[in-house]
C-alpha cells in the first residue's frame, strides 16, 4: 500500500511540476522575443536614420516585434511607410 501512495506522489508531483513550469517557459521566451525585436528596431532605427525611417520604443512595437519577430519589425516598417 505505500508504494501505490508513492507512486501516486511522485507522478501527482511530476504534473504539478509541468503544469507550473510550462507557461514560466512561454513567459520567458517571450520576454527573450520582445529583447531581440526591440534590438533589432535599435539596428533599424541605426541604420534607417539615412532614409528618414524611425520606429519609436514602446509597448506596442516591443509586443509586436518580440510575438512576430523579423516579420513583425517588417511589418512595423511597411506600416511606418503606409501612414
Amino acid at each position: 500500500m505505500q508504494y501505490i501512495v508513492f507512486v501516486l506522489t511522485v507522478i501527482a508531483v511530476i504534473i504539478i511540476a509541468k503544469i507550473f513550469t510550462w507557461p514560466f517557459k512561454k513567459i520567458v521566451k517571450l520576454i527573450i522575443n520582445i529583447v531581440l525585436g526591440l534590438f533589432m528596431i535599435l539596428l533599424v532605427n541605426i541604420f534607417g536614420e539615412g532614409i528618414g525611417l524611425h520606429i519609436p520604443f514602446n509597448i506596442v512595437t516591443a509586443l509586436i516585434s518580440g510575438s512576430l519577430g523579423v516579420p513583425g519589425v517588417i511589418a512595423l516598417i511597411v506600416i511606418h511607410y503606409i501612414f
